[in-house]
């Protein structure tokens, strides 16, 4: 129990870690993205209106390509070191896709070929801005021809890439740490409540332990004292409700011994189990005019303590007969599910409430408050039953449909 919340409060803190590491960084690079793109358009836009073609001969007659002319831009930029320091790479093409003029100062980069097949299949998608192997371009109707302009980002984007993977590295190894200060944090938190539990379950066992010795002696001398002075109301008051008093320290015993001990396992026939503990079931539930269905598939063998586990198989049995209603028919079903030995007892019921249904396994806990143990049921028969399965690594749930209740079992096969 302890151990899930501790994981719980690890995952809690790691979620918020992750999802704030993850969100800042997305913003770093959202933004630094923005505006990379903005100063490569306007660069390129700035080289775009600087550029004059070296022979106009031969140039077709103005024809409206893209966006038109260039918006304006501020030629003070041309002056800054990044715009100088900037490989550029231009190509001009009349509109019926010839090309004029290549602009290639490093031709060992990109091929002339490499840079006119680009820049036509650019007019042809007719896009005027974007990003192709590590290019930025743009495209701008120059009054008489088109002019493809493309800026080299491959130390850009290597640095960009550096900083992006050692970013998730000392990212990822920070995470480590949390990690290991996040699983220091939650034991620290949980050592309270864990330490509050042990003394509770301590407590139980103490006072079951207390209890036993004047239960005994009470019953003992009401024993002798009926026979001197025969049948008595008060006396029979007494040892009704010492009798009463005896089965729930019997509880608290079973309970506080399965919480505090490891029980010793062994290969058990769980199929002969269940069938062995339904025989003196039968004749209890008859007496309720109620009968006790099984559907025991054979060979189940599990891991676990005998002893346990016929108590287990009992408190479902003696919980479906208790809070049955009316006649009817109490199922109980053992079968496999994926590796799992599936225990199922079914009896018509009130349906137990959602907000119940968790809490039905806790100490003392009725869903009914009126009731107060005269059928004697303490609220401690489902508790043991849970202390039971968590001790064989098990699962126990209840369900609710139709008018019915199952309380549905599974425990690790063998």
């Amino acid at each position: 129990m302890f151990k899930k919340s501790r994981r719980k409060i690890v995952a809690t803190i790691m979620s918020i870690l992750v999802v704030l590491w993850v969100g800042t960084l997305s913003i770093i690079y959202a933004s630094s993205y923005i505006e990379m793109s903005r100063q490569n358009r306007q660069m390129l836009t700035i080289h775009a209106e600087m550029y004059n073609l070296e022979s106009e001969n031969d140039i077709p007659p103005n024809k409206p390509f893209l966006n038109g002319k260039n918006p304006n831009f501020n030629s003070n930029f041309s002056n800054s070191p990044m715009f100088q320091l900037t490989t550029f790479y231009t190509v001009a093409l009349t509109y019926d896709g010839e090309t004029i003029e290549i602009q290639n100062d490093r031709p060992g980069v990109h091929t002339n070929e490499e840079l006119s097949k680009l820049a036509l299949n650019i007019v042809e998608a007719e896009k005027d801005s974007g990003t192709k192997n590590n290019l930025s371009y743009y495209a701008t109707d120059k009054d008489g021809y088109i002019l493809v302009a493309f800026m080299d980002n491959t130390i850009v984007n290597e640095n960009a890439t550096t900083l992006f993977r050692y970013t998730l590295i000392f990212g990822g190894v920070a995470l480590i740490i949390f990690f290991f200060f996040s699983t220091l944090l939650a034991r620290k938190i949980v050592q309270p409540l864990e330490d509050s539990y042990k003394k509770q379950k301590q407590f139980i066992s103490d006072a079951g332990h207390e209890l036993k010795t004047p239960v005994s002696v009470v019953s003992a001398s009401a024993e002798l004292l009926s026979r001197e002075i025969g049948e008595n109301q008060w006396l029979e008051n007494i040892q009704y409700e010492n009798e009463r008093m005896g089965m729930l320290v019997g509880q608290l015993l079973d309970l506080a011994r399965t919480e505090n001990t490891t029980p010793q396992m062994e290969q058990i026939d769980f199929s002969r189990l269940c069938t062995g503990e339904v025989v003196p079931f039968e004749s209890v539930a008859f007496e309720k005019g109620l009968t006790i269905n099984c559907n025991i598939i054979q060979g189940v063998i599990v891991e676990g303590n005998n002893a346990q586990l016929k108590q287990l198989v009992s408190i479902l049995l003696d919980n479906a007969i208790s809070h049955s209603n009316g006649s009817g028919e109490i199922s109980l079903s053992l079968t496999t599910d994926r590796g799992y030995a599936k225990l199922s007892v079914i009896n018509k019921g009130e349906t137990i409430p959602t907000e119940h249904r968790t809490r039905i396994f806790e100490r003392f806990y009725r869903t009914d408050a009126a009731r107060n143990g005269e059928d004697k049921h303490y609220g401690l028969g489902l508790s043991i039953a849970k202390a039971i399965i968590t001790a064989h690594k098990g699962q126990i749930d209840v369900l609710c449909y139709n008018g019915l209740v199952e309380f549905q079992i599974k425990l690790p096969i063998q």
